[in-house]
């Protein structure tokens, strides 16, 4: 995993992204589960549910930089597909180097 995930800079790979994802959602039903008897149920799974949200998003921002694209492609609702099917540009772009390259290729 990238070394800050709330992060929203940066580049990341297809399957970093989609572990993410997976995680997030998992974690969000999970806790969509535990709290079903709980009192002020809705309140807590809000307040547990932005840091979740903000996670996603910010993973989704550096998956669409490492395709090349600015971070509000993610709103597109089709291009969620492309994220998790597409390559990244393998070369260095403005958003910074490639997550595939070793560390002394990106300098």
């Amino acid at each position: 995993m990238s070394d800050n995930p709330f992060s929203f800079d940066g580049r990341i790979r297809r399957t970093e992204y989609c572990l993410s994802y997976i995680a997030g959602w998992a974690i969000q039903l999970t806790l969509q589960y535990l709290l079903t008897d709980v009192e002020f149920e809705s309140f807590i799974y809000v307040l547990c549910l932005i840091p979740i949200v903000w996670f996603l998003v910010a993973q989704g921002a550096k998956r669409c930089h490492d395709m090349g694209t600015t971070g509000w492609f993610m709103f597109i609702p089709e291009y969620l597909l492309w994220m998790l099917f597409a390559p990244g540009n393998p070369d260095r772009n403005k958003y910074g180097p490639s997550p595939k390259m070793p560390v002394e290729q990106n300098i």
